[in-house]
C-alpha cells in the first residue's frame, strides 16, 4: 500500500478546490438562477476547481514515500 504524508492545510486546499468544482456542477444542474448566468458561474467554478486540483495532486504525488 502506498502512503502519503499530507498536512492539514494541504487537505484543506484539496477540499476547497473539489468543493468549487462540485458547486459549479451543482449550479449547472440546478434551476436556481437565470440560465445564462447560472451556466457562466457554474462553468467558471467547475473550471477553476478542476484546474487548480491538477497541480496540487501532482505536487502531492511527487512527494509520496
Amino acid at each position: 500500500m502506498k502512503t502519503y504524508n499530507v498536512s492539514v492545510p494541504e487537505i484543506g486546499i484539496v477540499a476547497m478546490t473539489r468543493g468549487m468544482a462540485g458547486a459549479g456542477i451543482g449550479l449547472i444542474a440546478s434551476n436556481y438562477m437565470h440560465p445564462e448566468t447560472r451556466r457562466a458561474v457554474g462553468w467558471t467554478l467547475f473550471a477553476v476547481g478542476a484546474l487548480t486540483t491538477i497541480p496540487i495532486v501532482l505536487a502531492l504525488l511527487g512527494r509520496r514515500e
